[in-house]
């Protein structure tokens, strides 16, 4: 027999630590197993689900970048309408003091071919055909995204001149050849659509501005009269004697006694 102080010789079996009271503690049952390695499995679910959601690729392959934070004061309020420009194949907003980069907004795969400054609003047209809206002030997110369905042939041809235009009272009239689409900038809701006349095309680069009107040119190869070739927009739509507005009837969008027709209208070729 073993005395206390005596050592353990080789091939003697010690005994097994004992528990609380002395006792060895019991094994875990199947039924703690079972949920402990469900539990388990639970956590590692999780984690690759965190994984894949990090590495899954943005919507419309979205790349913004913000450059500016932490190199203002506390107490020193960004400008709410920096500089805009496109440099290469992003979209970007400077400090007008420094010319260095606030932020930038590029898309994977396509090129910005123009950017419109709306007031909190950078506007761009990308050569995929689509219209973005990003926040101007601090560049912290991209509010909007808005399709041009067919026109990525046209664009790699012709470019973005006069694509994109203001109207009066916050409008965005986005002209391609097919039609004339007019959005409020403030939520991007779609006002009205005015398409072109059977055999015409509208001409965006020949857009001139009259006051509050745009005249945009519509050639009409078939036409002889030369009104036919030319049709002046408004905020409220096409301009005529007696017209209806195409607005849907939110506050601002009246126009003389005519009262505002429901809904998004579609103006019919003028």
């Amino acid at each position: 027999m073993q005395t206390a102080g005596s050592a353990w010789t080789a091939g003697s079996a010690r005994p097994a630590p004992a528990g609380a009271g002395g006792t060895l503690p019991e094994p875990p049952t199947p039924a703690v197993r079972r949920r402990t390695a469900r539990g388990l499995l639970l956590v590692a679910v999780a984690l690759l689900l965190a994984v894949a959601h990090q590495a899954r690729p943005a919507p419309y392959g979205d790349r913004l970048v913000l450059h500016a934070r932490g190199e203002h004061p506390q107490d020193t309020p960004l400008p709410s309408r920096p500089p805009l420009r496109t440099t290469g194949a992003t979209v970007e907003a400077y400090d007008a003091a420094t010319g260095r980069a606030r932020w930038t907004y590029a898309r994977q795969g396509h090129r910005p071919l123009a950017v419109l400054p709306a007031r909190g609003d950078a506007i761009a047209l990308w050569g995929d055909g689509l219209v973005t809206d990003t926040t101007r002030r601090d560049g912290s997110a991209v509010r909007r995204h808005r399709a041009l369905p067919g026109t990525a042939r046209w664009l790699a041809d012709h470019e973005a001149a006069g694509v994109l235009r203001l109207l009066g009272d916050g409008m965005l009239a986005v002209i391609t050849p097919e039609r004339v689409a007019v959005y409020r900038v403030a939520d991007g809701d779609l006002r009205w659509i005015l398409p072109a006349r059977p055999g015409c095309r509208f001409a965006p680069a020949r857009a001139v501005r009259h006051g509050a009107v745009l005249l945009i040119a519509r050639p009409c190869p078939a036409e002889d009269r030369w009104t036919a070739g030319l049709v002046a927009v408004d905020d409220l739509g096409v301009v005529a004697p007696h017209r209806a507005p195409l607005g849907n009837g939110q506050r601002g969008e009246r126009h003389g006694a005519e009262p505002p027709r429901p809904g998004k209208v579609v103006a019919p070729p003028r």
